[in-house]
């Protein structure tokens, strides 16, 4: 199999990951800060590890305030429905979101009159920081982004945006789902709040793993979940204790020890390595797709800076048809649709059609592009003749 759907979740991941996760289950599979015995107090170091490890990685002020969660969705819905809204404030985000953030965002709308604004971006993806600067408002109580589109694999230069907003009171939640692991990300320097992502995509850890980190400008966000924190049994109320108050119930320990052992292949490379293989991988990919006749692509160009996604589409060929082909006969794992994008196509004008997507990671070759170009050949010529 060739899997070009990194995107969605990286595959294959280290050795070390499956190993951690084993270990974690079979020596020392007890409930972390749940108990005084050595079995818990081993299972709660390496979940305090990985914490320490994301907090220098992403450079947090306090690393108790990172906090583990089942997905970046779940660490999204925290950052957005922990915040206190009231009706007339205003939230700027793009046209460009997961439905991950827009979901939310329109839950905010619908239950406490909230305005949400979507900045537009051109039919490649990008939106500029001036669009950000004209729509800030003194109402504006939240900023929620994303850095990397996962249909275009665009970049957005939150560099820039968070140079405009940090004077303006308004929260910078960035959705870091595709960028996590693959660029670098000073939350300090670029004035980031909030960061939401996955631990299985460029991180290289397992599914069911998610971290949102929060700085301390953050002074008051409502836990979504309350419940058993393994402390303070005696209180009615959910402790307003760091990390324990916003990550009630049993965490995910094989998962966690999985996602330390992902950190570390990703910290052992380098980001800077990781993003230029993948970029050269994007470029080479549009490269080839654009020897192929009426072959459409969408997103920056070759010798733009991109993430490691194509998306691409062939009129007269259904992309879900496309994609089902590759699979079942080219053994080729590709993402056909609208990728939980849904404005994104409509920015594209492909929301009738949607694309087929290839999404790179560190061990994508160009030799398995090579192959998907021939197989897409094969597929438009034995379609369309």
């Amino acid at each position: 199999m060739i899997y070009f759907d990194q995107a969605a979740s990286s595959f294959p991941k280290p050795e070390g990951v499956a190993k951690a996760m084993a270990e974690a289950v079979s020596n020392y599979g007890a409930n972390p800060g749940r108990g005084g015995h050595a079995l818990s107090r081993q299972a709660a170091a390496v979940i305090e590890k990985t914490r320490k490890q994301l907090a220098d990685m992403f450079h947090a002020d306090r690393h108790e305030r990172v906090l583990f969660s089942q997905n970046a969705t779940t660490a999204l819905n925290q950052a957005i429905q922990g915040l206190e809204f009231s009706e007339g404030d205003e939230v700027i985000t793009t046209s460009y979101e997961h439905n991950s953030v827009r979901r939310p965002l329109e839950r905010l709308a619908e239950e406490k009159g909230v305005k949400i604004i979507y900045l537009n971006g051109d039919g490649d993806g990008r939106i500029s920081t001036e669009q950000l600067a004209s729509a800030l408002t003194s109402q504006t109580k939240l900023v929620a982004v994303t850095h990397g589109s996962n249909l275009t694999g665009t970049i957005l230069p939150i560099e820039n945006w968070g140079e405009v907003l940090k004077d303006h009171p308004a929260y910078f939640l960035v959705d870091a789902s595709q960028t996590a692991g693959v660029l670098s990300i000073n939350m300090k320097e670029c004035h980031i709040d909030m960061l939401a992502f996955p631990g299985h995509k460029g991180l290289m850890g397992p599914q069911g793993t998610g971290v949102l980190i929060v700085q301390s400008s953050v002074t008051s966000l409502r836990p979504l979940i309350t419940g058993g924190t393994g402390s303070h049994s005696e209180d009615v109320k959910q402790p307003e204790e760091w990390p324990a108050g916003w990550e009630s119930g049993t965490l995910n320990t094989p998962g966690i020890a999985g996602l330390l052992k992902g950190i570390e292949e990703v910290l052992s490379k380098g980001t800077t390595l990781i993003y230029e293989h993948e970029r050269k991988l994007a470029a080479y990919c549009i490269e080839k797709l654009e020897g192929i006749n009426e072959t459409e692509l969408f997103g920056p160009g070759k010798e733009e800076e991109r993430l490691g996604v194509v998306a691409f589409r062939i009129p007269g060929i259904d992309v879900h048809e496309m994609a089902m082909i590759l699979d079942e006969h080219y053994g080729i794992a590709v993402r056909a649709g609208l990728h939980c994008s849904p404005l994104a196509h409509d920015s594209c004008g492909t929301g009738e059609t949607g694309l087929v997507r290839v999404s790179f990671g560190t061990y994508n070759t160009e030799e398995e592009i090579d192959t998907f170009i021939n197989a897409v050949r094969e597929i438009k010529e034995g379609l369309l003749g």
